[in-house]
């Protein structure tokens, strides 16, 4: 939904401004009302890498006033087949150093900040109060949360993004929006970091470069979005990039977690030094395997069904098995009201975004195994689930049948349901 504008209208445009931003003043849903909040904006970008070089770019070029510039990183050689703000020249410079510089060239008016730092759940909150919008284009899972906990804490909206080889991943997050929105941050999309060294690193599986150029240019028209007030930000969606394929898509994200939402107030009471700087490489969520969204289509309700009137296959050691074909006839009878379950897709956003089973809700893996991500099913009514083949599928039905749920997976998952 349109939010109401995060900034107040800035001094009036003085004649290069309008020269130079004519093309945003032609837009009616910017026009130099719109103009004069950009310019009014303070804007906090966290990375100067493969999304904040990008980010950076273009949010100078839009004439956002005050930007700051957070990272501890310097250039490497292998950084610039997609971190554009660099050249071979800036080799061994502090990142903050050479995208300042560029920034500079392109808008000399804009006010810079440089933080040579790392963010943590200490410090965060020093370098990021007082900005109107944050932006994410950071590459480790720690920083990510202090990220997120902080400007969930504060109230600041934040534009966040990630990207694994060519699949890409971005959304709003705000832990106060205007009514009637709805809030949510991180940790609704992904309730915990994972297990360190369980995700491969961007050195280990590999990034498309200008995967990073499609994804800051989301990024930034987010940004603008919430501080003009036009557009319809990705608050409570999340837009999935399949660049292989040249497939984009969303999906719905709702709040899953309130107790998670703002982090406890205990982050941010301490301001430490941050550590020494250290090569930081590009870590966003992979397909599968660590904390996962609640995010799809609400689930089906409809009357219970009559005793015995579908068939599954269970086992003293597993779940009921269905197959695709009692699948189908079962969700036809669901469509009709002679039937009632929950179906249920186990495996990440980025698959359930290339297919699904129509009716079929999104509980990723590991949400799935956590109390948070059975929130809202009822332990009275069936749950189906599948992934891809069935392992993470089977997994995820332990876990609901310790709950108290009676499930069944379908046999052969997905990949059967299309063959069929």
């Amino acid at each position: 939904m349109p939010l109401p504008p995060l900034v107040a209208p800035g001094p009036p445009l003085t004649r290069a401004d309008s020269e130079r931003l004519a093309r945003h003043l032609m837009l009616p849903q910017v026009g130099e009302d719109g103009q004069r909040r950009i310019m009014a904006a303070k804007v906090a970008v966290v990375g100067a890498g493969g999304l904040g070089s990008p980010v950076l770019q273009y949010l100078a070029a839009a004439g956002i006033g005050t930007i700051a510039i957070i990272d501890d990183d310097v250039v490497e050689r292998s950084n610039l087949q997609r971190q554009v703000l660099h050249t071979v020249a800036d080799l061994g410079r502090r990142k903050v150093d050479s995208a300042a510089e560029r920034i500079t060239e392109i808008a000399p008016q804009a006010t810079l900040i440089k933080h040579a730092v790392r963010l943590d759940a200490y410090n965060a909150e020093q370098y990021l109060a007082g900005y109107d919008v944050v932006l994410d284009g950071t590459d480790n899972f720690t920083t990510r949360y202090a990220v997120n906990d902080t400007c969930a804490r504060l109230g600041i909206p934040l534009v966040w993004a990630s990207i694994f080889q060519f699949d890409a991943q971005i959304s709003v997050f705000w832990s106060r929006p205007p009514a009637p929105a709805t809030p949510v941050t991180l940790r609704d999309l992904f309730p915990q970091a994972p297990p360190e060294g369980s995700v491969p690193s961007c050195a280990e599986a590999g990034v498309l470069g200008v995967l990073c150029g499609q994804v800051g240019s989301v990024m930034a028209a987010e940004a603008l979005k919430l501080i003009a007030g036009f557009g319809e930000p990705l608050l409570g969606r999340v837009l999935v990039v399949d660049a292989l394929n040249a497939r984009w898509s969303e999906i719905p994200l709702r709040p899953a977690a309130p107790a998670m939402r703002v982090p406890p107030a205990t982050y941010g009471a301490t301001v430490t030094a941050p550590p020494p700087g250290a090569p930081v490489t590009v870590v966003p969520p992979p397909p599968g395997g660590y904390p996962a969204p609640t995010a799809g289509a609400p689930p089906t309700v409809g009357p219970p069904p009559a005793a015995a009137a579908h068939a599954t296959h269970a086992t003293p050691s597993g779940p009921g098995r269905i197959t695709p074909a009692e699948l189908n006839r079962r969700l036809e009878a669901r469509r009709h009201r002679q039937d009632d379950f929950e179906l249920v897709d186990v495996r990440d956003p980025v698959e359930f975004a290339q297919n699904s089973i129509p009716g079929a809700q999104l509980i990723p893996l590991s949400f799935a195994l956590t109390e948070a991500g059975r929130t809202g099913l009822d332990t009275g009514t069936e749950v189906i689930l599948y992934c891809k083949t069935g392992p993470r599928a089977d997994r995820a039905a332990t876990a609901f049948e310790r709950a108290g749920f009676k499930t069944t997976v379908l046999a052969g998952g997905i990949d059967a349901w299309e063959a069929r």
